[in-house]
């Protein structure tokens, strides 16, 4: 197969493929531990908010100022 004028072997482009693929699998891997984090720190900020504990940190700054 030539591409550019350069010949490249048949074993080359599924060597190409190969190390595409695992890049792009590590990729997904890498965002999908992101997303848990960030689904599991908002639900712990709603479950915070749910049973007021930020409005109680406000009333207490505020009774001590």
């Amino acid at each position: 197969m030539e591409i550019i004028g350069i010949g490249i072997p048949l074993w080359g482009i599924f060597l190409i493929g190969i190390i595409a693929v695992i890049v792009a699998w590590k990729l997904v891997k890498f965002a999908i531990k992101i997303a848990l984090v960030l689904i599991v720190f908002f639900a712990i900020l709603i479950g915070l908010d749910f049973f007021d504990v930020f409005s109680n940190i406000q009333n207490f700054f505020s009774m001590i100022i």
